[in-house]
């Protein structure tokens, strides 16, 4: 396992302060020893949490050709027909993937291919299981084009406690399925946007993992 470059900075500081924070803990609540035994607890707690939110474990990817392969850890939270406005035009098979901020935050690309589409949309920080948070809070939309032609659409969603998502999409840049497309800094969300004959292999409230769970096989 490693850490996230986009951690680092939020890692030195956050550990600064904390130290700072401990050491101000020691001077002042010294003949308090419950008191200040607590308060350093919790401020450890508080540093572990946001150095493991960084972490990037390895593991064994699974690779399919008709597969979609999940883009994120976290919870099945929408299986569901919709129009999609932005891209297709048409209907589509949603499911999304909510990332609570325990979760790994790292994204990959569910699909091989080249990248026929990206764009960046600012805006809101709904919960990020809001029905509306997919289209009114800040995100980004990737769409990924097979070879054969199929293309694969998923959107990276900020939560209410997101405020930045870093994504590495570029349009004509070929891409490996698997392979990491950007990160979402704390609680947030993944939507994929699927062809409606897609074989759909996860049911609402399933725990999947990047890199490795299969969500759907495409027809």
């Amino acid at each position: 396992m490693h850490y996230h470059k986009e951690g680092y900075k939020i890692m030195l500081i956050g550990s600064i302060l904390i130290i700072a924070l401990l050491l101000v803990d020691i001077n002042y609540l010294g003949e308090i020893p419950l008191l200040m035994a607590t308060i350093g607890l919790l401020l450890l707690v508080l540093l572990i949490i946001i150095i493991q939110f960084f972490r990037v474990p390895h593991r064994t990817i699974t690779i399919s050709d008709n597969g979609i392969v999940s883009p994120a850890d976290g919870t099945i939270v929408v299986i569901e027909e919709v129009d999609e406005n932005e891209y297709f035009k048409d209907k589509r098979i949603q499911v999304s993937i909510f990332m609570s901020p325990l979760n790994v935050h790292v994204n990959y690309y569910p699909v091989d291919g080249d990248v026929s589409y990206y764009k960046y949309h600012p805006g809101k920080y709904l919960v990020a299981w809001h029905p509306k948070s997919s289209t009114e809070n800040e995100h980004s939309t990737v769409v990924v084009k097979k070879d054969n032609g199929v293309e694969v659409l998923f959107r990276q969603i900020a939560g209410a406690l997101a405020r930045r998502i870093v994504c590495y999409a570029e349009e004509g840049k070929r891409v490996k399925q698997a392979e990491e497309v950007g990160f979402i800094k704390f609680g947030s969300r993944i939507d994929l946007l699927l062809p409606v004959d897609s074989d759909i292999l996860v049911s609402i409230g399933d725990k999947v993992k990047g890199q490795v769970s299969e969500i759907a096989r495409l027809n």
